[in-house]
């Protein structure tokens, strides 16, 4: 699997009803929960002050990352995402080997 770093905004639709926003944020975090159990999902950050996340995501390929990982998150139809590929660094203290 490859790694991704995946930058999040969400914005919520005007004029949504609250009670919407809160049945997705709580599915929202059910499933990242569960994407995190099947190795989706490594960290997840939020910049202090902001409404956005950052996070450490692997899949195969972006394809899927986008349609199928991210794609099932409850959030995601309000959700803009830039997607990163990352590589090993050579000097990465956690590197194995």
């Amino acid at each position: 699997m490859k790694e991704f770093l995946v930058e999040l905004t969400t914005t919520v639709p005007e004029g949504t009803d609250p009670a919407e926003v809160d049945r997705r944020r709580a599915a929202e975090a059910v499933r990242a929960e569960e994407l995190a159990a099947q190795g989706h999902l490594f960290r997840l950050w939020r910049p202090v002050g902001e409404l956005r996340s950052i996070g450490v995501w692997s899949a195969d390929d972006e394809t899927e990352l986008r349609e199928r990982v991210l794609g099932s998150l409850p959030l995601w139809p309000w959700m803009t995402a830039v997607v990163t590929p990352l590589q090993a660094h050579p000097n990465d203290p956690g590197r194995v080997g």
